[in-house]
């Protein structure tokens, strides 16, 4: 885990790993010595096993501690791991579970927002077109792609793709992985407002099936610009909100420190447990202990698993079918009963 990046929640961890660390440099040491002839009498195996057993026993150790950790997880400890800079982002997955993508770029009117990616591939055995976020991995990257905060181009470009989709009868994937739109004036000039609602407005009547999966951080207008769809589901240890918690600390209490992001983290049920239970999202895709940035494969393979689920579920149904079922889906959230 890279050192700027420390999360309080883990430091328990820090202890075992300092111990794993010295005793494998113990055992590297013993073991050396062991290969000199003159030193091998002093030496037995048994000093090995020993150590052999002691670094197993942390490693053990370790690893329930972590998923005890992860288990518990508090609202706000959840956004800081669903930031964490290794979390595999929309072109990972595409790397780890798509094959012959073929990416599209351009919106046709100003240009290619590297926020948005989109493309064609293959699933398993289901064409696709894939549509996602992506924050961006090394610094420049993260500069051009404005970590994550998508042009009204990347939206515009989006749905194109899907229009396209739609016309050669391919479902749509979409990867969530924003903390919003982009804010800036140049945004806004070219409207970034009216380029969101309408993919709100068109991915309702889109007639081939949607799914989305929020991987990472799904904020404001800026996911749900890409997420409307028949079947949407929340990797563990990711946030879908419609403001961060920094943001509603800022507006409600003027300012936004460790204490006033925390609690509005818990105000904001954003968790993957608090948004099933609300019915905002169908699904929770498991992740794997300690989270998907520590391994990335495991949590591809169950991203993947619930694709093709979700894609066979909507298979059957009409264009039509498809479109009065999404309406309802989105006209019902909000609703209660007053007793």
């Amino acid at each position: 885990m890279p050192a700027y990046y420390k999360m309080e929640f883990e430091k328990p961890l820090d202890e075992l790993d300092q111990q794993i660390e010295a005793a494998e440099s113990q055992l590297k040491a013993v073991t050396a010595r062991a290969e000199n002839p003159e030193a091998r009498e002093s030496l037995s195996d048994e000093n090995v096993l020993l150590l052999q057993g002691q670094i197993d026993r942390l490693r053990d150790q370790r690893e329930g501690l972590l998923a005890s950790l992860y288990q518990k997880l508090g609202p706000w400890e959840t956004v800081r791991v669903a930031r964490h800079p290794k979390r595999p982002q929309t072109r990972d997955y595409i790397e780890l579970i798509t094959k012959d993508f073929c990416e599209l770029h351009g919106d046709r009117r100003f240009g290619d927002d590297p926020a948005m990616v989109t493309g064609f591939a293959r699933i398993g055995k289901q064409r696709v077109l894939v549509v996602g976020h992506q924050k961006g991995r090394t610094t420049q990257e993260k500069i051009a792609c404005h970590f994550g905060c998508a042009h009204p181009e990347g939206y515009r470009k989006a749905l194109l793709k899907m229009q396209l989709a739609e016309k050669y009868h391919l479902p749509i994937v979409t990867f969530v992985d924003t903390p919003g739109a982009y804010p800036g004036i140049g945004a806004e000039q070219r409207g970034q407002a009216e380029a969101i609602a309408v993919n709100l407005r068109e991915m309702s009547r889109l007639k081939t099936p949607i799914v989305s999966i929020v991987i990472g951080e799904g904020g404001s207008g800026g996911a749900l610009g890409i997420a409307v769809a028949d079947r949407v589901a929340m990797m563990q240890f990711a946030w879908y909100s419609v403001i961060s918690p920094e943001g509603c600390a800022a507006i409600l209490w003027k300012e936004a420190n460790e204490q006033t992001n925390s609690a509005a983290a818990a105000a904001l049920r954003l968790t993957a447990k608090d948004n099933l239970e609300l019915g905002i999202i169908d699904a929770i895709i498991p992740e794997p202990v300690g989270g998907s940035h520590r391994d990335q494969t495991g949590a591809a393979k169950n991203l993947e698993a619930w694709v093709l689920s979700a894609l066979e579920e909507l298979k059957g149904l009409s264009g039509d079918d498809l479109i009065a079922h999404r309406y309802a889906r989105f006209r019902k959230l909000g609703q209660f009963a007053e007793v």
